[in-house]
């Protein structure tokens, strides 16, 4: 480890994530009418410098400083006396100067003219804070539930990172201030690159097109795979149908919702517990609530495994309650007796506060019964 390195890491110095497309080459591409322009600027002050050490005897640094204000025009006049034939080499400076800058001014314009340099100026700056995002969401494509999500991934603090290949998605990114936002084709490897979804928490494709969602379901995995990520992305998505939720989760969603379907579901419950409204805005969607409610899958090696609830006595260690518990193959048990059974693979369904559900967490996930934590609330 070399001595700057050392330091680096003694300071606990991370370099910032760059992004794995940088647009360098589209960047080069754009700027490479400006090198003839360039050149002849380079070559006409090198000549007359040249021109002027040898008609009048200048020293090097008065020579390129006469040419500089000459090619310039800025009308300095002489800094020290010139002979006829340097004031006629000074005119011919003057006019050749005067269209090579006239050139050069007209390559420039017509580059700015095209757009495209701006443009891919302001995506490669987007590219960079992109690479700097942890934990993120992608969103891909734009459309109504986008503009909803985007509210409360906000008002929650949640990163996100929009992709569609609208051309108004930059008008649309500012009327609904999407903080970061990518012009692509979702399903292209590029758009995969550029939301550096490498380091992402996961996906959400939003699309009506379910063969959309499916190609994005299948891309994303492959993805998972081709870069050997450990914790596999969470996948979210779009069905309209039952039907269509059943192939999506078989080809690897992990959760799909069905907007008819849960605003059946919500109405339904509203109508029988007409006070279960306020419940679901407590617990879902209001940001700083004190309450949370999250679901703890149960690792292989957690001491808690075989063990019945009440011997865990989640509620007087951690003040955190077990509503519901899922056993491996899929069965749910609603608000669960002490006795009930903690098998490996199971989820439990707990709530409490954010705080207090961290703990649990590290508790569930202990080898040992961990002896720390005393027979109180926390």
């Amino acid at each position: 480890m070399s001595f700057v390195s050392k330091i680096k890491h003694l300071l606990n110095w991370k370099e910032s994530q760059k992004p794995h497309i940088n647009l360098n080459t589209d960047l080069y591409l754009q700027l490479k009418p400006l090198r003839l322009p360039l050149i002849l600027t380079v070559l006409l002050i090198m000549l007359g410098s040249l021109g002027y050490m040898a008609i009048d005897n200048f020293s090097l640094m008065d020579a390129i400083y006469q040419t500089g204000i000459t090619f310039t025009t800025v009308g300095y006049g002489e800094i020290a006396p010139i002979s006829d034939m340097g004031r006629i080499f000074t005119i011919t400076l003057i006019i050749v100067g005067f269209g090579v800058f006239s050139f050069s001014i007209g390559i420039l314009i017509e580059v700015i003219n095209k757009g495209d340099l701006l443009r891919i100026l302001k995506e490669r700056n987007m590219l960079y804070k992109v690479a700097r995002l942890t934990n993120h969401f992608v969103i891909f494509y734009q459309n109504s539930y986008t503009i909803e999500l985007s509210k409360q991934f906000r008002e929650n603090h949640i990163p996100f990172v929009v992709v569609d290949d609208l051309e108004n998605l930059e008008q649309i990114a500012n009327t609904y201030s999407y903080p970061y936002y990518l012009r692509t084709n979702p399903q292209s490897n590029s758009a995969i690159l550029k939301a550096h979804l490498s380091s992402a928490k996961g996906a959400i494709s939003l699309s009506a097109n379910i063969a959309e969602n499916i190609a994005l379901i299948s891309i994303i995995r492959l993805y998972e795979k081709e870069i050997k990520r450990k914790k596999p992305f969470q996948i979210m998505t779009y069905a309209s149908s039952t039907e269509d939720i059943e192939k999506l989760k078989k080809l690897g969603a992990d959760n799909v919702i069905s907007p008819a379907k849960l605003l059946a579901q919500r109405i339904s419950a509203v109508s029988v517990r007409p006070d279960m409204q306020n419940i679901l805005e407590e617990f879902l969607y209001k940001k700083d609530t004190p309450l949370d409610i999250e679901e703890i899958k149960i690792p292989e090696y957690s001491w808690i495994r075989l063990k019945k609830i009440k011997e865990a006595k989640f509620r007087n260690r951690l003040n955190v309650s077990i509503v519901g518990i899922r056993d491996r193959h899929g069965k749910f048990t609603a608000i669960p007796n002490g006795d009930t059974l903690i098998t490996s693979g199971a989820t439990l369904l707990v709530i409490g506060s954010s705080k207090n559900i961290s703990l649990t967490k590290q508790y569930i996930n202990k080898k040992q019964k961990p002896v720390q934590l005393k027979e109180t609330n926390v």
